[in-house]
């Protein structure tokens, strides 16, 4: 299954796994990703552990689980390829609008991550995933 039409329409909640340098694992709830023209993804992130943990590990996991009766979904196993802070695209991209003052916010980050490969939610996937 294509990711970049899947996520143009899927709704459901996900979590991205992190791991720090030393191997420790953290998950958080996170919205689709942003779907960037070069095929990459992107999440919006504050400066928290999940931000944390990919300065010294870019490998993460996104699970995606869609609204909804049964479990379907995607796995999407990812490699952080840069990131850009408080960026014009990062606010561009951005869902929802929050009340709160910028600087009671912290830094906001855009990062941008590689598909490795992608797996329904749950079974073992195809030969071609």
């Amino acid at each position: 299954m294509d990711h970049q039409e899947y996520f143009k329409s899927a709704k459901g909640r996900g979590i991205l796994a992190t791991a720090d340098g030393q191997g420790k694992v953290d998950g958080a709830v996170y919205a689709r990703p942003h779907l960037m023209e070069d095929g990459t993804v992107a999440f919006i992130m504050r400066e928290r552990l999940t931000h944390h943990n990919l300065q010294s590990n870019p490998h993460a996991a996104y699970i995606f689980m869609e609204d909804g009766p049964g479990y379907k979904g995607m796995r999407l196993f990812l490699t952080k390829l840069r990131e850009e802070q408080d960026t014009e695209l990062l606010y561009s991209l951005r869902r929802r609008e929050y009340q709160e003052p910028p600087e009671s916010r912290g830094p906001l980050y855009l990062v941008f991550f590689k598909v490795d490969k992608v797996l329904p939610l749950v079974g073992p996937g195809t030969e071609d995933n």
